[in-house]
């Protein structure tokens, strides 16, 4: 299964002339290019699937969603135990929902 991910930008920097950020989804911390997002900013959340920053979120917004992936298992299954942290952080646990 394919998700689109919330994660939080850390860093944000242009490689080989492509604007790129280092976004946190909970725990995991991936390269993502921000060429359909290039007013995002360090410290906003954004929708992310396959590698791209898809659409700006708001943080209360991520964290609902990473809390609902949790509860469903859906992270667990895709990224494995640091999405758990994602969503204790959110304020519920994968486990706790089960």
């Amino acid at each position: 299964m394919c998700l689109a991910v919330p994660g939080k930008v850390l860093e944000i920097e242009e490689r080989d002339g492509t604007k790129m950020a280092v976004v946190d989804f909970g725990g995991v911390v991936k390269d993502v290019c921000l060429e359909y997002l290039p007013d995002l900013q360090v410290g906003e959340y954004a929708i992310v699937h396959v590698g791209f920053a898809l659409q700006r979120l708001d943080e209360e917004s991520a964290r609902q969603t990473l809390a609902l992936f949790g509860n469903l298992g859906l992270l667990e299954e895709e990224f494995g135990d640091p999405w758990q942290q994602a969503a204790a952080e959110a304020g519920t646990t994968a486990e706790a929902e089960r």
